[in-house]
């Protein structure tokens, strides 16, 4: 049986790809943050990433190095955003349900 105590880490040698930039097969992370100078090449990852299916998540940020503007921008998977509203709808509705006696628990309490 393999040891699983640590977790693999992948051969830079084996992912050719761009940095960031799933491999065949593997999966695709729901929340990535494109950082860099502000010039084409930052457009085109996040041109790319809008193509694979992530959407923007927030306002994108700038910044002044003294010789650059660095801009980061967050992306997010539609469908990691939907299971996480929806977790969190569980989680709502399972402390509504009151399975733990909170009316009793805070009972006298302002």
């Amino acid at each position: 049986m393999p040891d699983t105590s640590t977790p693999a880490v992948p051969d830079a040698a084996a992912n050719s790809s761009a940095p960031g930039v799933p491999s065949a097969g593997e999966e695709k992370l729901a929340y990535r943050l494109f950082t860099g100078p502000d010039d084409r090449d930052f457009c085109e990852r996040v041109s790319a990433a809008l193509a694979e299916g992530y959407v923007l998540h927030g306002s994108p940020a700038a910044t002044f190095n003294g010789s650059t503007v660095i801009v980061a921008q967050a992306l997010v998977l539609p469908a990691a955003i939907a299971s996480a509203d929806a977790a969190v709808a569980n989680a709502v509705d399972e402390l509504d349900s009151d399975e733990f006696g909170a009316d009793e628990a805070f009972e006298g309490h302002a």
